[in-house]
């Protein structure tokens, strides 16, 4: 049974809670009537995300925006409409589960809030697609109630350690520069190997990254030059210290959408004569001359990510169906990831009540993608992990505007 409340309250605020039951059918012997159903163990599941409830409705309750749905607006949602279909679509079982979805941008019940009123205590477990100050209020909540807390989407630890509940599937950009030094390791030992970057913060933590892990063994096991640019890639500056006999591997050291583009087109000009492999950071996909079906012909772009779904397998199809005909639209990856976790670790907190924390890598309840959950020690000899991080990486190429995994 599903149903969706929206409750109206002063000061503008709308509390949209959506409660999903799921109950057993007994087959009762004549015999057996008298006796008493067994009571189930309800299961709480709190699902977070930046709605803006209380920025689209007036005080007096009316709509403020009549056209459309503003853009700020829509991850959060499309992730949402995602958990629901995953918790619609769950068969009946042997427990019941109660599922609330709260607005992290909510005027007067902020997480904070909720906290303070002891609004949440009951949860057995909290998913979230949220980020920065709600991040950390969310996870030093769950560690202080020994909450999982699932972070869907944050690709970030937060400045969080010490917190064994703490749970990231959107992998950090650490663990992405270690599945590349690992790639490299393991297909391009003996060739040349170029950090391009630019200047920025950003750009130290990628350098940094890779560095630290190089020398972990007390010395470099990769010759892995690094090459300054400006935001303009000039060929033929990198044209000097490329061999037309040899295999060049550039990674691409930013994350910024002009710089990629630029390095992007200087290693499409020459890799005709000169060898190239260019590897991207994770965010590349979504930088709009890289897709182009016509941009760089028959020229390979690899980036990493966690998510991988070819939206061909049955969930893909059964969301895709739902999503069409509860919310008239196409699903989004924000939605197929509000689904996937929201599946996932609902099954989890059901199947081992207390204890998903020793049972993240569970295979049974795969969705789209692999996960492997590894512990993270930001401190040697700690007692504990800091958090749990999912470090399985997918290598996925871009040509010629299609997209497809590599290995």
């Amino acid at each position: 049974m599903s149903k969706l409340i929206i409750e109206k309250k002063g000061g503008g605020l709308l509390l949209v809670t959506i409660f999903i039951l799921i109950t057993n059918c007994f087959v009762v012997s004549a015999n057996a009537q008298k006796d008493s159903i067994p009571v189930l163990k309800t299961y709480r599941v709190g699902i977070f995300a930046p709605l803006y409830l209380d920025t689209i409705f007036t005080s007096t309750g009316t709509i403020r925006f009549n056209d459309a749905i503003p853009k700020f607006m829509t991850p959060g949602l499309e992730f949402v409409h995602g958990a629901q279909i995953a918790l619609d679509s769950m068969k009946a079982g042997k427990e019941n589960i109660e599922a609330f979805i709260y607005d992290t941008k909510s005027y007067t019940e902020s997480i904070v809030q909720l906290i303070s009123n002891k609004k949440l205590d009951n949860l057995d477990i909290i998913i979230g697609s949220v980020k920065d100050i709600e991040f950390k209020q969310l996870a030093d909540f769950a560690h202080s109630k020994n909450i999982p807390f699932i972070s869907a989407t944050y690709p970030n630890d937060g400045g969080v350690a010490a917190n064994p509940f703490l749970v990231i599937i959107n992998s950090t950009l650490k663990a992405h520069c270690e599945a590349i030094f690992s790639y490299l390791m393991q297909n391009h030992g003996t060739d040349k190997i170029f950090l391009c970057r630019q200047k920025g913060a950003q750009e130290d933590k990628v350098a940094a990254y890779f560095k630290m892990i190089n020398g972990q063994e007390g010395k470099p096991l990769l010759d892995i030059q690094t090459l300054n640019f400006d935001s303009v890639v000039s060929p033929g500056l990198l044209k000097h210290r490329l061999d037309s006999t040899r295999q060049t591997v550039i990674i691409g050291g930013s994350l910024d959408e002009i710089f990629a583009t630029n390095l992007t087109a200087a290693c499409f000009e020459l890799h005709k004569s000169y060898p190239i492999t260019l590897v991207g950071m994770p965010n590349w996909d979504n930088f709009k001359a890289l897709v182009k079906k016509d941009m760089y012909a028959d020229f390979p772009i690899y980036f990493t990510t966690p998510y991988f779904n070819t939206k061909w397998d049955v969930y893909s199809k059964m969301v895709n169906s739902a999503y069409t005909k509860k919310y008239k639209g196409k699903a989004s990856d924000m939605a197929f990831k509000g689904f996937e976790c929201t599946y996932l670790f609902t099954r989890l907190v059901t199947k081992y009540p207390g204890n998903v924390m020793n049972h993240l890598n569970e295979k049974g309840f795969k969705v789209f993608s692999d996960f492997n959950f590894r512990p993270v020690m930001l401190k040697k000899d700690v007692p504990f992990p800091d958090y749990f991080e999912n470090k399985h990486l997918y290598f996925i190429r871009i040509m010629n505007g299609s997209v497809s995994k590599a290995w």
